[in-house]
C-alpha cells in the first residue's frame, strides 16, 4: 500500500526531506521518480542519477523562482510536467514518485487543483506519492496520509547570506 506525503511550510527543508526518502529507498531497492515542477536550473541533486541506480529526476520549469506573473512558458512547462507525472504513476515502474514544488505550482496557477486532486485519487494504490512545496492547498492537506509543516524558527538567509552548493542547491 502507498500512501501519499506532503512536505509544506515556509522552512527549509522541504525538498530535502523528500530526497532524504529517496535515498533510503533506493538503498532498500525501490525505484523513484523526481518530477521537479518550477526548478529549471542546475541543483546537485540532479548528479545523484551518476551515483544512484533506480532514481530519475526530470525538470518542468524555466528557473527556480517565478516573480510576479507567470508567463505561459511557466504554464506550459507545468502542464507538461502533470502530464508526465501521470504517466509515470499510470506505468508502475516507480514505487515512489515524489512531485517537488507542485504545491507552488498549484500556488501560482500554473496547475488547478482539481487536477492535481483527481492525480492523487487516480493513482496506482501501491505506488507512494510525495507532494513538495509551500502552500499546500487545504484539498491536498485534508486528502494525504502524512503531512509535515516546515516552520522557519530562524534562517541565515535573513542575515544576507547566499545560497550555498550542496547545502541549499
Amino acid at each position: 500500500m502507498g500512501y501519499v506525503h506532503v512536505y509544506t511550510g515556509n522552512g527549509k527543508g522541504k525538498t530535502t526531506a523528500a530526497l532524504g526518502l529517496a535515498l533510503r529507498a533506493i538503498c532498500a531497492g525501490k525505484k523513484i521518480y523526481i518530477g521537479q515542477f518550477i526548478k529549471g536550473m542546475h541543483y546537485s541533486e540532479l548528479d545523484a542519477v551518476k551515483y544512484l541506480p533506480n532514481l530519475v529526476i526530470e525538470q518542468y520549469g524555466r528557473g527556480c523562482f517565478i516573480r510576479g506573473k507567470p508567463t505561459e512558458e511557466d504554464i506550459k512547462l507545468a502542464r507538461n510536467g502533470l502530464k508526465r507525472a501521470r504517466e509515470v504513476l499510470n506505468n508502475q515502474t516507480f514505487d515512489i514518485v515524489i512531485l517537488d514544488e507542485i504545491n507552488v505550482a498549484i500556488f501560482y496557477k500554473l496547475l488547478d487543483v482539481v487536477e492535481v486532486l483527481e492525480l492523487i485519487t487516480n493513482r496506482p494504490r501501491n505506488v507512494e506519492l510525495i507532494l513538495t512545496g509551500r502552500y499546500a492547498p487545504k484539498q491536498i492537506v485534508e486528502m494525504a496520509d502524512l503531512v509535515t509543516e516546515m516552520v522557519e524558527v530562524k534562517h541565515y538567509y535573513r542575515q544576507g547570506l547566499p545560497a550555498r552548493k550542496g547545502i541549499e542547491f
